[in-house]
């Protein structure tokens, strides 16, 4: 759009007025409007306003805080309805609010929560601890990145102050409800272990059967070089006295006997293990064992670590008994006083 300015247009004069002294005075002039002329340049509709709004995407991740607690609110895959799921930063964990969102939709398959950088977090995590930063939730393979409200800091003294509110809330949590909370741990418990020697049950069964073949197998290895020994000392002897002298044979048995230090010696080299008639049989038999387990597919590794899973869910079991046990003691002496 461009301006322009008109010209003055020129209006006819009107007659000289006389004056008082004979002379004319010219007569005031007619005033002449100003014309504006506007020219328009170009197409009027790009000159129209535009205006935009920001949605939140359907399938976002949200975080906000409400009444004090955070609120996540995200898509359910199966039914593709937005969700909240309300947070309790001191007492959740990574795990549970995973277990609340497969609870929630059975379509949930996998779940998992990983760092901006792509380190998983493990499931012990507290959610205080997760909503510090931005996190990725995986679900059922979809990653989702999430952005947390960033919170002011808190003062030193109003950090230590809320530390020590948190460690009596610990405290008072702890002492109202740790008769409840060691039952249920040991129902768990009891369950673990169940669950564990349903696994190892078979696994025993072919253990038992390999440790019966190798351990044949040793014995027949070690009777082996109780009747090697036996043939060298009878060859030794009917040489000796029936075919040669001990002048001659006395050099054979010294070199006999350096051989045999040297194939000594040679053993613990490889080894790096005294030669021990134990240590052989038990380097023998392991030797048969794991030969074996490799014709039969055992798992070795796998079972080791289901034992020591159960050697500690025992353990746990049995401190969680002793402090019922106290704890039903100190019960019975106070109803006694």
């Amino acid at each position: 759009m461009m301006l322009l300015r008109g010209a003055w247009t020129r209006g006819r004069r009107l007659p000289a007025t006389p004056g008082p002294q004979g002379r004319a005075r010219p007569g005031p002039r007619t005033p002449v409007p100003q014309v504006l002329c506007v020219k328009l340049c170009g197409n009027l509709k790009f000159y129209q306003s535009r205006f935009y709004g920001t949605v939140v995407p359907p399938d976002e991740v949200t975080v906000n805080y409400r009444h004090g607690l955070p609120l996540i609110t995200l898509t359910l895959p199966s039914r593709k309805e937005r969700c909240q799921f309300v947070v309790k930063p001191m007492l959740s964990t990574v795990g549970s609010f995973l277990q609340d969102l497969q609870n929630e939709d059975k379509g949930v398959k996998t779940a998992a929560i990983f760092t901006a950088d792509g380190s998983e977090i493990p499931a012990s995590t507290l959610m205080e601890i997760l909503l510090m930063n931005d996190f990725k939730l995986v679900i059922n393979k979809v990653t989702y990145d999430v952005q947390c409200p960033k919170k002011e800091k808190l003062s030193m003294e109003h950090a230590t102050q809320m530390e020590n509110v948190k460690s009596l809330v610990h405290r008072l949590f702890t002492a109202l409800h740790l008769e409840e909370f060691q039952k249920k741990r040991e129902h768990l418990l009891l369950e673990k272990i169940d669950h564990l020697k349903g696994q190892l049950r078979p696994l025993e069964q072919i253990k038992a059967g390999i440790e019966a073949r190798s351990e044949a197998k040793t014995s027949r290895l070690l009777w082996a070089g109780l009747a090697l020994l036996s043939v060298q000392g009878g060859a030794l002897a009917w040489l000796t006295w029936w075919v040669y002298s001990w002048d001659i044979m006395e050099p054979v048995t010294y070199f006999i006997t350096v051989a045999n230090s040297m194939v000594f010696f040679a053993y613990f080299i490889i080894t790096r293990q005294d030669y021990t008639y134990s240590a052989v049989k038990s380097r023998q038999f392991l030797h048969f064992f794991h030969k074996k387990s490799k014709k039969q597919h055992f798992d070795v590794v796998q079972y080791n670590k289901l034992k020591e899973d159960l050697a500690k869910a025992t353990e746990s079991l049995k401190q969680v008994r002793h402090s019922l046990y106290l704890r039903m003691q100190g019960k019975e002496l106070n109803g006694k006083n």
